[in-house]
């Protein structure tokens, strides 16, 4: 692979990932509508029995039983958030101190992120009360109309989920689908490992989850067994389940083998099943997790972002592209992905989620782009690639192919080659910084600048008044460069405006200039720095 890591990459990466975790947690969506206080525990008891008892007597063709018709889907939400306590001033502190387990969602009404997740809250909240019989209470807050009790919890931004147990906080570390709500609260309120008993719970399992890491043992004890055990409690994310009789096991995962102790994982995908065949450690197991919990191509979401960033699987290969013409390219990148199981990450983002999409795409200048894009980043080596050939099935196998043996360049942005005669400031763009700048044989002065600076202005004036000054100057050239349009491995500057001086006799070691100094103190320093072959005498400074 590469051996020089290059900081302004990763520093890019690293604001590109961050504000698409920034966008994704302030999309302006319209906000839910506000939900009635209930006054206590009892009374949400009191509201889901008289639910219970309306459904038992409504008639059929209303949805009761017998009935054809469902509750809609607002009723639906109705019934879960009353489930979900609701916080105040004088209720906080003492729901906390007398409960052993309680859940709480911190929110803000204008928040569009909280509006999207109370009713995965909410609908987590009945999973655990009524299918699973959890102890769990789970609460909300508006943490805006109740800042002191929201200051008591240690809620200090929204959305905020926080853990209580007799009283002391732990932050949530799950996904954000109510599926991963209901499997991070299991695990760390009740048993993180589910047993089967019989075909019929293995069947109505089936039906609940549809990712999960099955476990087959003769004995529910002994060495192995505990590093399972260990291992789910450890995982905040998947479902562990164990099996005994292998007629059991064989309903969850058909081709189990008759081996005494058994693990392997099971995703809702063409490649549904995968055996693990490692050692019975806790770290063994949980990295075999990490590298095969997702499917083979992830649809990025705002709801799996943090997951697929954190994935152990340092090399990705993005996908852009609209929802039909993916559908096109759908086998072909499932067939690669196939190829390369564990080695690459393959990641879907529907190029019109401008939010998911338009953050990755300007780090290759592509932002406005309709077409099909494949890209790749290796993590590790924090550098980018970009597939410029047509997205075809031999040309992404090659592209992959020369990804994992780390033979691909990296990928550089530019904009297009300017015409620089007559100039008295070269634009300077990626493609020719080379030759513009590190091979020219002149000494050259960079300003390197960007179009949001709010300084840049300022510096662009001075540095067209001292390249006037210095017209006469036959050793000496002034250029210009945007660092949001342009890059290359050796211009690594986080600053702007910058100003750097590349000597003729040493462009490897550029002098950075003071941004902040006047005109005459900047072309002293200049003369300081150089011999200016045709010097105008006079001072027009």
């Amino acid at each position: 692979m590469f051996t020089r890591k290059n900081p302004t990459l990763r520093f890019t990466l690293y604001f590109t990932l961050t504000l698409l975790l920034i966008l994704s947690y302030n999309v302006v969506t319209q906000c839910s509508e506000a939900v009635p206080d209930d006054d206590d525990l009892e009374g949400i008891e009191e509201l889901l029995a008289v639910d219970e008892e309306v459904e038992k007597h409504q008639p059929e063709e209303q949805g009761g039983v017998g009935g054809t018709d469902k509750l809609s889907e607002a009723e639906v939400l109705t019934k879960a958030q009353r489930i979900v306590l609701e916080l105040n001033s004088d209720k906080t502190e003492k729901v906390i101190n007398e409960n052993e387990y309680v859940l709480v969602l911190g929110y803000a009404p204008w928040c569009p992120r909280s509006a999207e997740l109370m009713p995965r809250f909410a609908e987590a909240a009945t999973s655990l009360k009524k299918e699973l019989g959890s102890t769990l209470l789970m609460a909300k807050i508006d943490a805006e109309r109740y800042p002191k009790s929201a200051s008591f919890l240690g809620i200090k931004g929204y959305p905020t989920l926080l853990l209580f147990v007799n009283g002391t906080s732990q932050p949530y570390s799950g996904g954000f689908t109510a599926d991963d709500i209901v499997i991070w609260a299991r695990k760390k309120t009740g048993s993180s490992v589910i047993r089967i008993n019989s075909e019929k719970e293995a069947e109505e399992f089936l039906t609940k989850y549809h990712t999960f890491v099955i476990g087959r043992f003769d004995k529910f004890e002994g060495l192995e067994y505990d590093e399972f055990v260990r291992a789910a409690k450890l995982d905040n994310e998947t479902q562990f389940v164990e099996v005994n009789k292998v007629e059991h096991a064989q309903v969850l995962y058909p081709d189990i083998p008759s081996t005494v102790n058994f693990l392997g994982i099971v995703k809702s995908e063409p490649e549904r099943y995968t055996a693990y065949d490692g050692a019975f450690t806790t770290s063994k197991i949980l990295e075999f997790l990490d590298y095969n919990k997702f499917p083979l191509v992830t649809k990025l979401t705002e709801m799996n972002s943090i997951s697929v960033y954190s994935s152990p699987v340092k090399l990705q290969v993005f996908v852009f592209a609209d929802i039909d013409d993916f559908k096109n390219l759908q086998d072909t990148i499932q067939d690669v992905a196939r190829t390369f199981k564990s080695k690459i990450m393959f990641i879907y983002v529907d190029i019109k989620e401008e939010n998911l999409a338009k953050p990755f795409l300007t780090l290759f200048g592509l932002e406005e782009s309709r077409n099909t894009v494949v890209a790749a980043f290796d993590n590790g080596m924090s550098s980018k690639y970009l597939l410029e050939s047509e997205p075809t099935r031999s040309n992404i196998q090659d592209f992959c192919n020369n990804f994992v043996q780390g033979s691909l360049s990296p990928f550089f942005k530019s904009q297009p080659i300017p015409d620089n005669t007559d100039a008295t400031i070269h634009v300077v763009v990626g493609k020719i910084f080379d030759d513009a700048v590190l091979g020219n044989g002149k000494d050259v002065i960079l300003e390197v600048f960007t179009p949001w600076c709010i300084n840049c202005d300022a510096i662009s004036k001075q540095v067209e008044k001292l390249a006037k000054h210095y017209k006469s100057a036959t050793n000496l050239i002034f250029a210009r460069i945007d660092a949001s349009a342009n890059e290359h491995p050796k211009l690594q500057v986080n600053d702007y405006p910058t100003l750097l001086l590349y000597k003729a006799d040493d462009k490897t070691n550029p002098i950075k200039l003071s941004t902040k100094s006047s005109l005459k103190e900047l072309a002293a320093s200049i003369n300081k720095h150089l011999k200016v072959k045709n010097q105008v005498v006079k001072d027009e400074l």
